[in-house]
């Protein structure tokens, strides 16, 4: 599927305070919330809109306070090799970004957050707005990021995007596997970011997943 942006108007972006002064109060009038504190993604922003092929998309945090992590998540001991903890920088040059921003990341029509995981991880659940381009797939599709296509493979020059790749969490190599295999296909290190974090932190965050295509 080719990779898709789309652009929110600064009032679908900007947090309405008015709007958190009332997200606070409803929390409140929750039943078995009367002692729930708000969850917010900053002291100032309680959640952020982002675009998605689907229309925007809330991003905000679960505001149960007593929340945990289920299932495959909560694992600390996953055999490596295969599931090794992965440096915070993956490749020369490549950046590494937060939650935060990821988010802003999301926001800007000039880049694209990727899924680097195989379909069906990206269509179980994914950060809303990311696109799915498995890992092994990212090096033969940077035509889609402003590389032109050559009888060798790529040139990648001129107004290219900025990219986020992200997979399962500190212990998943699908997105450093792709930075690197991107790099060397041509694509240029400084316009890659590398959220390590990924879905392990993004979910131990309580922050919004969405089913990969569906907001996705």
């Amino acid at each position: 599927m080719p990779i898709i942006r789309k652009t929110l108007s600064p009032e679908e972006t900007t947090e309405d305070p008015m709007r958190i002064t009332a997200f606070a109060f409803a929390l409140i009038a929750l039943p078995g919330a009367a002692l729930a504190d708000p969850v917010g993604l900053t002291p100032d922003m309680m959640s952020a809109t982002v675009p998605t092929p689907s229309g925007p998309v809330e991003i905000l945090r679960n505001q149960d306070n007593a929340n945990r992590l289920s299932g495959d998540w909560t694992l600390t001991s996953r055999p490596c090799p295969n599931f090794c903890i992965q440096p915070m920088v993956p490749a020369p040059g490549v950046t590494p970004v937060g939650e935060l921003e990821v988010i802003a990341a999301l926001q800007d029509a000039n880049t694209v957050v990727i899924d680097g995981r195989i379909r069906p991880e990206f269509e179980a659940g994914t950060i809303p707005g990311a696109v799915s381009v498995p890992y092994n797939e990212a090096a033969d599709r940077l035509d889609e990021l402003g590389c032109e296509v050559d009888f060798d493979g790529f040139i990648c020059e001129g107004d290219l995007m900025q990219v986020v790749l992200f997979c399962n969490g500190p212990w998943c190599g699908q997105s450093p596997t792709a930075a690197r295999n991107m790099i060397e296909a041509g694509f240029p290190a400084e316009n890659i970011s590398y959220y390590r974090g990924g879905m392990q932190n993004w979910q131990g965050l309580g922050l919004t997943v969405v089913p990969g295509g569906a907001g996705g």
